[in-house]
């Protein structure tokens, strides 16, 4: 009779079972997940930073099988081109002295806000959904989360994952991008957001929210930048151009499409800007 008594409550004892398992491995997946995901990055990282090194290596021989005649133009070009940025940086320490000079007149504090993290692309992930990078150098270089990212044609992106010898750039062409801006010129915050990318062509982004006495044209463009409500980039950053804009979805405000600068997917290097007192900048994406 026991034994009968037990056998009916052995499938309650084995549903109750499987409801404490079903609710019970979700949450140490969860909580194991990001330690796993961060191991396996840990672990590929050293093959992406020695592939780097490699395909340096293999530059630098491809380049000493040039001919002689190919060495001596290369060398007058890189001359010219040193000579012409020995000038700019002259006249940029002169008016940084000056910039001094007026601060201290003036009792004014120091702007100087970023120290330049120049690294390696040493990776790519593009796709339709993401646009991201992966650059040579990590938390061993002081990088942090959240640290804008640019390049001479201006924004690159921000870092989104930082690892010891590796960080992860989320591009500025990324749905996952968004960043405040203004139209150079105008002090009037609008809204940049990245979109999913075709494949075909250069990359873009949209802005939104941009005043309705905006007006853009393929022959005048308008220049989208940086502004101080983006975070963690300084103002006056290039994003893009607008050629076009057109009422938004709400009818008061303006959208337009941003066309990208087309090296951002084919960028060498790039710089992060790491902030001298991060206190001063609020990471949070609008």
């Amino acid at each position: 009779m026991a034994k009968f008594r037990l056998d009916k409550f052995k499938p309650i004892v084995a549903l109750g079972v499987f409801l404490v398992g079903w609710w019970i491995v979700p949450t140490l997946s969860k909580s194991f997940l990001p330690f796993v995901q961060l191991s396996f990055t840990e672990f590929q990282a050293p093959a992406w930073i020695v592939s780097s090194y490699l395909d340096d290596l293999e530059s630098f021989w491809a380049r000493r099988s040039h001919s002689k005649i190919e060495l001596i133009e290369a060398g007058q070009e890189l001359a010219r081109q040193k000579a012409f940025y020995q000038l700019l940086d002259q006249r940029n320490k002169s008016l940084e002295t000056e910039v001094m000079r007026l601060e201290s007149i003036l009792d004014m504090p120091s702007r100087r806000e970023f120290r330049y993290q120049v690294a390696r692309v040493i990776r790519r992930d593009l796709s339709a959904w993401w646009q991201q990078l992966v650059i040579r150098k990590g938390e061993d270089y002081g990088i942090t989360e959240g640290a804008a990212v640019i390049f001479a044609g201006g924004v690159v992106g921000r870092v989104v994952e930082v690892n010891a010898f590796t960080s992860r750039v989320e591009l500025i062409s990324s749905p996952n991008f968004r960043m405040a801006a203004s139209f150079e010129g105008d002090v009037r915050p609008v809204v940049y957001q990245g979109v999913p990318q075709s494949g075909f062509g250069g990359p873009i982004g949209e802005v939104r929210d941009a005043p309705q006495d905006l007006v853009a044209n393929t022959q005048n463009p308008l220049r989208l930048v940086s502004t101080r409500l983006g975070g963690t980039f300084p103002p006056g950053l290039m994003i893009g151009s607008v050629s076009w804009l057109e009422p938004g979805s709400t009818g008061i405000f303006q959208a337009g499409s941003v066309r990208l600068d087309k090296r951002l997917l084919s960028l060498q290097e790039v710089s992060v800007l790491i902030p001298l007192n991060p206190l001063n900048y609020d990471r949070d994406v609008p």
